[in-house]
């Protein structure tokens, strides 16, 4: 597993003192719907909150989430979110040296997960520039005779793209054209502001293992509570939960409970939220004088003209100069070494727009 730029930084953000701008994690100022925090629980309502859950998810939570997807209860697993369910897809599929083609940039954390079972992690550079036809030849050229699977992520961590039908139909013939899995992210399926959703297990259920987050679309990331939807053929979803059993066994009982609460009540909420979220990241994309998000809760920046000797590396130590924290590029990949990704609804509203106001100045705009 290689070390992270970010990783050289942790000590010099854990010694920033006043107004700190945190625009390097994919979090959420708001809190919970209501009925969904944690303090809204109590046994007397729920009794057993304090004990395992079942290890494939509560019974209640997964009859929600079967009749949201028009899916039966068995192609549903609940998971630590949607990093556990990754992980676990990755645990049970994976061999020794089988290649995961990762579009990319991509999330942070995938490349780590296929690494981490063994596997290789194959970027292949679609998500900035190219579309359709075209992201599926690169794709296609990328395939080996050690392929096994496509991870692909929309709307987008970290370019804030929402991919078009057309482009899905590109990667899913590429899929089929050589029995490849498809590893959908789908945790900011909430969060398209311009352009439709299109969910990848609709367009080919019988090879889409489709993850989700209570984390994005119901600001409950320390809840650590997802979902995974699994193909629609054959008994792939037995063997994820035997390894699920044998890595996180069930996701925390509070967790689900709390996460059933925003599905039951949280319809108004979500809706608030979304319009939150773009006016956040119109705003400051709107200030960095880029094109505004097409969906998700990040930006994605070249910042290649701003660096000097230093690299990227000395360009964030100036940020922090001012109390500004980002994510660097690298950690979405290895091409991306003058980019640098910023979050824009990870502190309220007032702090990400003086912390865009930072970068903006560094950036002469």
């Amino acid at each position: 597993m290689q070390g992270s730029l970010f990783t050289k930084l942790a000590s010099r953000v854990a010694s920033l003192t006043g107004e700190i701008y945190p625009l390097h994690v994919g979090d959420s100022w708001l809190t919970p719907p209501p009925g969904a925090h944690m303090q809204d629980l109590v046994t007397d309502a729920h009794p057993g909150l304090n004990r395992y859950a079942r290890p494939h998810g509560d019974p209640a939570l997964l009859e929600a989430l079967a009749s949201a997807h028009g899916v039966g209860r068995e192609q549903l697993l609940i998971t630590t979110g949607a990093t556990g369910a990754l992980d676990a897809i990755a645990n049970t599929f994976l061999d020794p040296g089988d290649e995961v083609l990762v579009c990319a940039p991509f999330w942070p954390l995938i490349r780590g997960i296929v690494t981490a079972s063994r596997g290789v992690p194959v970027e292949v550079d679609v998500m900035v520039e190219l579309a359709g036809e075209a992201l599926g030849a690169a794709l296609e050229a990328a395939v080996t005779d050690r392929t096994v699977a496509v991870y692909v992520n929309t709307p987008h961590n970290p370019t804030g793209r929402v991919l078009s039908r057309e482009s899905l139909d590109a990667l899913v013939a590429v899929a089929r054209r050589h029995d490849l899995w498809i590893w959908s992210d789908a945790v900011y399926a909430h969060h398209a502001y311009r352009g439709e959703h299109i969910a990848v297990h609709d367009l080919a259920p019988e090879r889409t293992f489709e993850v989700h987050s209570f984390s994005k679309a119901w600001a409950m990331a320390g809840n650590r509570c997802g979902y995974m939807l699994g193909p629609s053929e054959g008994d792939h979803m037995k063997r994820v939960r035997r390894t699920s059993t044998h890595t996180f066994y069930s996701a925390p009982t509070a967790s689900q409970v709390a996460a059933l609460a925003a599905l039951e009540h949280g319809e108004d909420w979500l809706a608030a939220s979304r319009t939150h979220y773009q006016a956040a990241g119109d705003a400051a994309a709107d200030r960095l004088g880029v094109p505004r998000p097409e969906g998700g809760t990040f930006l994605f920046l070249d910042v290649a003209d701003h660096l000097d000797a230093s690299g990227l590396e000395g360009f964030m130590h100036r940020c922090m100069d001012h109390n500004l924290v980002l994510a660097p590029g690298t950690s979405c990949g290895t091409a991306y070494g003058t980019h640098v990704r910023v979050c824009f609804t990870s502190a309220p509203p007032h702090v990400v727009a003086r912390g865009v106001d930072v970068l903006a100045t560094l950036l002469g705009a």
